[in-house]
């Protein structure tokens, strides 16, 4: 018999990878799964780094858990018959192209896990052509990711409430004048919560340096010398308001203290009155809170339970993504993420009715590995699997993947 496995189009399967590795490579050899590089995290950066990017809320990251297993959970049924060729995985998403249906999610502190990781993170996305998030609290500033990743920039706010959102609207500004394609609102952190397995280590909600933390610090070579490179990871975007020259206690109290609660509706009318471009709201689970941000302009929806980090009793959003979907998506660009490991993950997603999704624990283990390395080899097997999977069910597009059948046991019924 024939194996048409081996048909291949050289069209959708370049000879050379995203990040410039030659496919199947000896980097992809060693790592050919994100899993594999949260295993080489966990023994190459500072014990505290891994707890930081690996943890979530919760006793035993139940959130984290039940993310993963209800995406685990769906299936997709395949069709044959179609032509045995990796078919494109290419999207629009508010009138830009993509090269697939993944993105980078926001991350407050990435640095923390490699120092530098913005700068990382925003390369390999501009390079790959794929959506990076800047998050407000991220440790490279609005004006350098604009300079670094200009077709790919998004930018993500936290509420800054004080003196009538004075800091909140001054960096949507400077997100406009920096070629920012997409402002993304983050509902789903009303108050701030501890994780066990980070204050364990005495990362206690941001990097300060302790006998502990230098202990740590030290046992772990290749982030040392990252550190000295990059410096020691601050809220880059913050200084400009509390002070350049104020010490990193007094920045972190600053934060602290401005910075805080969930966007009213009339806060995300505000919002969407100053910002022209597309408005994002990230951390919906609700298709009634959907519907209302779709009411006041909002242009995109990311179901999100933030990763399972503020409390693991919300339910996974692959679970809560078709609900939304029925409810908006004809009117908006429903995305998701939390739990995004593959491109199995990726499909199912789409399949259930998101145009694009975002991964963040992947691009942290990525960076724990590899280093600057880490966020290009991420894209390279998100993109890969993503392509393998499309090809292997049947969809000759992102877009099919809707026209699939899918057996879905956990989705709720709101």
């Amino acid at each position: 018999m024939h194996d048409t496995t081996a048909v291949v189009s050289p069209q959708h399967r370049p000879l050379v990878s995203r990040s410039g590795n030659p496919r199947y490579s000896a980097l992809h050899r060693r790592y050919p799964h994100v899993t594999y590089l949260r295993n080489r995290a966990r023994v190459r950066v500072p014990h505290f780094a891994f707890e930081y990017a690996d943890g979530g809320a919760g006793n035993d990251d139940a959130g984290i858990k039940r993310n993963w297993a209800a995406l685990d959970a769906v299936e997709i049924v395949p069709r044959y018959g179609v032509m045995p060729a990796l078919p494109p995985c290419d999207i629009d998403l508010f009138g830009r192209h993509y090269s697939a249906p993944i993105g980078i999610a926001p991350m407050g502190g990435p640095s923390i896990v490699w120092p530098g990781a913005d700068i990382y993170l925003a390369g390999a996305a501009q390079r790959a052509r794929i959506p990076y998030t800047l998050s407000t609290v991220g440790g490279t500033t609005i004006e350098k990711i604009g300079e670094i990743a200009p077709d790919v920039f998004w930018f993500q706010l936290y509420r800054f409430a004080n003196e009538g959102h004075a800091i909140g609207f001054d960096l949507v500004r400077r997100a406009e004048a920096a070629g920012c394609r997409a402002l993304v609102l983050t509902l789903d952190v009303p108050v701030r919560t501890t994780r066990p397995r980070e204050a364990a280590t005495g990362l206690a909600g941001a990097f300060q340096l302790d006998l502990g933390i230098v202990v740590q610090s030290l046992l772990s070579p290749g982030w040392m010398t990252a550190l000295c490179r990059h410096g020691i990871p601050r809220f880059a975007n913050l200084r400009a308001y509390a002070g350049e020259n104020i010490s990193l206690g007094e920045l972190i109290a600053f934060t602290r203290r401005e910075m805080g609660g969930a966007f009213t509706w009339e806060e995300v009318r505000a919002y969407r009155e100053r910002w022209k471009g597309p408005l994002v709201v990230k951390g919906i689970l609700h298709p009634q809170d959907a519907e209302k941000a779709v009411t006041l302009g909002v242009d995109g929806i990311i179901v999100s339970n933030h990763g399972g980090r503020q409390v693991d009793a919300l339910p996974a959003p692959i679970d809560a993504l078709p609900a939304v979907a029925r409810q908006v998506g004809n009117r908006a660009t429903v995305m998701m993420d939390s739990g995004i490991r593959s491109g199995s993950d990726v499909v199912r997603a789409c399949a259930l009715g998101a145009n694009a999704t975002f991964a963040g624990k992947a691009f942290l283990w990525g960076l724990g590995a590899l280093g600057g390395q880490g966020p290009g080899h991420v894209i390279d097997l998100l993109l890969d699997e993503t392509q393998t999977a499309l090809g292997q069910l049947g969809a000759r597009s992102v877009a099919e993947l809707r026209s699939l059948s899918v057996r879905h046991p956990g989705a709720l019924q709101i």
